[in-house]
């Protein structure tokens, strides 16, 4: 990507998947009924469910938020893609169309942590002013 248009289209890219994983995948999960959530991390066999529950809701919502403003994307982009990777592992035997989203943020997120935030981002701006 060069130029100014590659910089807005990474920008848009990273806004767009950022704010959905956080919007819409993990504030659900940290507002909604957690006791639901922690019975499905439990059945993928991990122990402490409540807790890995709680991680994998704020890895999303946090995360997710995290890489929309690019700050700190990287660290926060491999928290997230790694609840993506357990997401996937989850709707492994689920037919595609249900196991593609995981599939898309995961692989979105792994982008952005090869490639960083780009310069339209809070980690720009931070790394200027050094």
């Amino acid at each position: 990507m060069q130029g100014q248009r590659g910089v807005a289209a990474w920008t848009l890219v990273r806004l767009v998947f950022g704010l959905s994983l956080a919007l819409g995948h993990g504030l659900p999960k940290v507002t909604g009924n957690m006791a639901s959530f922690a019975e499905g991390v439990a059945r993928l066999g991990f122990p402490f469910p409540t807790f890995f529950a709680w991680c994998a809701a704020l890895s999303e919502l946090v995360g997710g938020l995290l890489v929309a403003v690019g700050l700190f994307t990287r660290p926060a982009a491999l928290v997230a893609a790694c609840t993506l990777a357990v997401a996937l592992y989850r709707h492994r035997v689920d037919p595609f169309g249900t196991m593609e989203k995981a599939l898309v943020f995961l692989t979105v997120f792994l982008a952005v942590v090869l490639a960083g935030p780009g310069p339209w981002s809070l980690d720009a701006k931070v790394r200027r002013r050094l």
